[in-house]
């Protein structure tokens, strides 16, 4: 049902000997990139995290280092990691011990959170969240790269799509859960930590299942040469250029979030205020529980045209959202967790679409290298784009919101000139 239509199509860009075992590998795929994407949402930083610590009395400096520390030490290492995990033939265990240090930090934050209180907690939460985010560099740098050794090149969507909307499920669920208070929320957000823990650890154990070839080892040298030669695929590929400025204008769906938030929510009090982030949970995870499949498979096609589409999505969520703000409708129940869900909707596509052009835009001797280069220039400018919280201070809301619905707009005939990788 998973990969219906694909026209009885074999094996694409694999080798023979892997391609005999595909099927489980698709399947463990599957199981092991859902247990990431559910604990993902458990301890999202923007969301949980930043709930947690103002719960717990930590000053707002500290809680404002939760995004920058997750974003610079999942992505700016990678360029000078990638070397030395180009040295494993089989790069499935670096993953694997990846996500189980991951899984130890989250059930450390959860400890964390239940022992500590005030500025001690504070710290010892963001020095988890930053052995976190180096793990999860580890896993980012190897995980394309396992990915187009052991999936077709006409699967690879739907594993990664249908991975995606597993997790999306159970964090809307959870979602439900912080929304409507039942359950004692800071109850819920420590055992969530937990439970991200426990699941962390069990797709490392999943992951070492999976019946790897032997990979080149070329290329795993010093560090820094490493960095430079890297660099250096950006004079060589135009389309890696492209590719990357096009990733790089789209980080507005990831950097919007906060700010619709912030200015659908800007007339209430603190406690509602997390209800409506709250409300962005649920928006979040639906978004992502009904298209990420769907964008899987469409990337499986053209992931171009998917960029094409989530860019052009992402700029009417973002100008829907200015145009109910001035007509001062943005505040109105049903109007933020709209626009918001459409942003959503755009931001899975953004995430499904991106990973498989690169892996498909690449070969096995330059995936590693293209996925460092990519993923620290993005964290690179990521951590840049905090500059949009003093443009906010300085000229409002709306004027993120408009720079923001720009880079989407232009992302566009950037995206336009990509080539159809999926045909070559």
């Amino acid at each position: 049902m998973l990969t219906s239509g694909d026209d009885g199509r074999v094996c694409r860009d694999i080798p023979d000997s892997a391609c005999r075992e595909e099927a489980g590998n698709f399947f463990t795929h599957i199981t092991s990139l859902s247990t990431t994407k559910i604990s993902d949402g458990l301890i999202d930083p923007k969301l949980v995290l930043s709930w947690l610590m103002t719960t717990l009395g930590t000053p707002t400096w500290l809680i404002g280092l939760l995004v920058p520390v997750r974003e610079a030490g999942a992505l700016l290492p990678q360029l000078f990691t990638a070397a030395a995990l180009r040295r494993l033939p089989q790069r499935k265990w670096a993953w694997s011990v990846g996500s189980a240090i991951q899984g130890l930090s989250a059930a450390g934050m959860g400890l964390a959170a239940f022992l500590l209180e005030g500025k001690t907690a504070g710290y010892a939460i963001l020095g988890a969240l930053a052995v976190l985010a180096l793990a999860r560099s580890v896993c980012s740098v190897t995980y394309k790269d396992v990915l187009g050794k052991t999936v077709s090149k006409s699967r690879r969507g739907t594993a990664t799509g249908a991975a995606s909307t597993v997790g999306a499920a159970a964090v809307l669920i959870y979602g439900a859960l912080l929304t409507v208070g039942w359950v004692d929320r800071m109850s819920l957000v420590i055992g969530g930590l937990l439970l991200a823990g426990g699941l962390w650890m069990t797709g490392a154990a999943l992951f070492m299942t999976l019946e790897e070839e032997p990979g080149s080892t070329e290329g795993g040298g010093n560090p820094i040469e490493s960095f430079r030669d890297n660099f250096k695929l950006l004079a060589d590929d135009q389309q890696l250029r492209r590719f990357i400025l096009t990733r790089g204008l789209l980080i507005s769906t990831a950097l919007a979030p906060p700010f619709m938030v912030a200015m659908g929510t800007n007339r209430d009090e603190a406690g509602q205020m997390f209800g409506g982030l709250g409300l962005l949970v649920i928006a979040s995870a639906g978004a992502g529980l009904l298209s990420s499949y769907v964008w899987g498979r469409l990337a499986d096609r053209s992931s171009r045209k998917v960029l094409i589409l989530t860019a052009a999505a992402a700029t009417l969520a973002l100008l829907t959202t200015l145009g109910l703000n001035a007509a001062g409708r943005l505040q109105d129940v049903w109007a933020l967790p709209l626009v918001l869900f459409v942003l959503m909707i755009a931001y899975q596509g953004v995430r499904l679409g991106r990973s498989t052009h690169l892996v498909d835009m690449a070969s096995q001797e330059n995936r590693a290298a293209y996925t460092a280069l990519s993923n620290t220039i993005i964290g690179t400018l990521l951590i840049l784009g905090g500059g949009f919280s003093i443009v906010a201070h300085m000229a409002g809301e709306a004027a993120v919101l408009g720079l923001l619905a720009l880079m989407s707009a232009l992302a566009i005939p950037v995206a336009m000139g990509l080539e159809e990788v999926q045909e070559r």
